[in-house]
Order: C-alpha cells, then sequence, then structure tokens
C-alpha cells in the first residue's frame, strides 16, 4: 500500500473517531437535558410495573457503558461484574444520584475514545464472545444509547406538555431552520457541530 493510501485510511479512521465522539456528545446532551427539565418525582415515575422510568433507563445505560467501555480493546465487553437484572430496578433515590450514576457511565465511554488510535479500529474485541471490529462494537452501541435516550425525551415530553421545552427544531420552525442552513455555502462538517457550538459544548 502507498504512503498516500495509508495517509487517506488515516485521514478516515481519525475523522470516523472524532465523529462518534461529537455523536455520542449530543446524544448525552439531550438526555441531560431532559432530565434537566424534568421535576425530580418524574424521573422515577412508571407507567405501569413492566415499564422503564427515566431513572431505570440511565441505570440500564450507565451499567452497559461501564461494562462495554472498561478495559475497552481487551476484556469482552460484558463483564463478570456486571448485574445487568439490577439495572432494571427503579431504587436510585435522588436526582444527585441519578445524575452521579450517568456521569460515570459517560466518563468511561468518553475516556475509551480518548484513548483510540487510527490502528485500533480493525482490531477484533468480543461481546458475549462474539467477535466484533472495534467499528463495529462502536457502531452497535451508538444505535443502543441514543434508542434509550430516545425514550427519556419521549418521557420528559409526556410528562411536561406544553412545558416541554425542544431539543431540536420547534415545530412551524422547519422553513427558517432550512433557510439559515441553505444560506451558507456548501462546506464540510459534521452535523453536530452548529448544534454543539449553541450549546456551548
Amino acid at each position: 500500500m502507498s504512503t498516500d493510501a495509508r495517509n487517506f485510511d488515516k485521514t478516515i479512521a481519525l475523522d470516523y473517531i472524532d465523529s462518534v465522539k461529537k455523536q455520542f456528545e449530543y446524544y448525552k446532551w439531550l438526555g441531560e437535558q431532559t432530565i434537566h427539565q424534568l421535576p425530580e418525582n418524574a424521573l422515577f415515575e412508571q407507567i405501569n410495573p413492566d415499564s422503564n422510568s427515566v431513572a431505570i433507563i440511565v441505570k440500564h445505560l450507565s451499567g452497559n457503558m461501564l461494562s462495554r467501555w472498561t478495559d475497552f480493546l481487551t476484556s469482552d465487553g460484558e463483564k463478570d461484574w456486571r448485574e445487568r437484572e439490577t439495572e432494571f430496578r427503579n431504587d436510585i433515590q435522588s436526582k444527585a444520584q441519578l445524575m452521579e450514576i450517568w456521569d460515570n457511565g459517560w466518563a468511561c465511554l468518553q475516556k475509551a475514545l480518548e484513548e483510540l488510535g487510527a490502528e485500533d479500529l480493525g482490531k477484533e474485541i468480543f461481546i458475549r464472545n462474539q467477535g466484533h471490529t472495534v467499528v463495529q462494537a462502536i457502531n452497535r452501541q451508538l444505535a443502543h444509547y441514543p434508542y434509550h435516550i430516545g425514550q427519556i425525551v419521549f418521557i420528559g415530553k409526556m410528562a411536561l406538555g406544553e412545558s416541554w421545552k425542544s431539543l431540536s427544531i420547534p415545530r412551524g420552525n422547519s422553513q427558517a431552520y432550512n433557510s439559515e442552513k441553505f444560506s451558507k455555502p456548501k462546506r464540510t462538517e459534521h452535523f453536530t457541530d452548529d448544534e454543539l457550538k449553541r450549546k456551548g459544548l
């Protein structure tokens, strides 16, 4: 392989890592902004005994993150110390405790991503003894976490009703939003760049 080809491959790999960092950060922000909008009691409410409260979803996300991203490249992503069933107990006592659990999970994920190099993306890792390339393992979590954060946002919107503060394009603003985007010249940037800058991230 030529030097140019290797450099091109490295550029793609680094762009991919940068992209997933930004996407995870964006979905982390969506979850946090929903949690901060909700009154504390609403974080623990369940529609029925088989449904998940926001607090349960946070426990599950954090438990998954700690298991998957601890020693990401060197040990199975389903750790023998993980107690997955306990993640679905609605036993968090306060919003402060909930946020500590949330932060611990995300810190583990972010540390693992910061330690990744371009040369790591093709390596094989295992989740429950099933082999994944590093890219496949990241993509698996990049689908899993937004799935649950979408549930958190949905619960928030249902709980707050008209008091909900939109975290995306507010209804009725699509045309203005698109006009602002198309008023700028064509450019290469990550789709979250404007949003993350606007939010001070």
